[in-house]
């Protein structure tokens, strides 16, 4: 099974940068599985998402969000789910997944073949040259083991 774990984030803007850390954090956790599947860290993956999907059976997407809900919350949605992102709930930087997969889903029909999980942390600081917030910053750790979690399950669903 074609597996990519991929961060999304920009590493200057406080909260907006947990995506980044928390998959670099997971390979260095758990670099057996890390070496079993495709792993990327991007800044602004765009339309360039479609690319990186491409081949993959599976993909985990891990990227900060805007949620009403408390900085620290970790949102799962998975691809029906994606739909619900909304401007109270979307990722922290513009144009974001949902938007990419909606378009990715019109123009490329090989894109529904890939189960597509993401996690999205809710942040609350994304200024330029901001730290993360102490909230955001203790569920890393957590969240580099659900996602381990969430390949193990996919390489056993095989």
């Amino acid at each position: 099974m074609n597996i990519l774990v991929l961060g999304i984030g920009q590493s200057l803007r406080g909260d907006d940068s947990v995506g980044l850390e928390t998959v670099r954090l997971w390979q260095a956790q758990y670099p057996l599985t890390a070496a079993k599947v495709k792993t990327e860290i991007s800044e602004i993956p765009g339309i360039a998402l479609l690319d990186s999907l491409a081949e993959m059976d599976a993909a985990i997407l891990v990227d900060a969000v805007r949620s009403p809900a408390p900085a620290g919350t970790v949102i799962r949605l998975g691809p029906d789910e994606l739909v619900s992102f909304t401007p109270e709930t979307a990722v922290s930087h513009g144009w974001g997944v949902a938007e990419t997969l909606h378009l990715g889903y019109a123009m490329y029909p090989w894109l529904v073949k890939c189960r597509i999980t993401l996690f999205g942390i809710v942040g609350r600081n994304f200024g330029l040259g901001a730290p993360l917030t102490p909230q955001v910053r203790t569920v890393i750790l957590k969240v580099a083991g659900i996602v381990e979690s969430e390949i193990q399950s996919l390489m056993t669903d095989k």
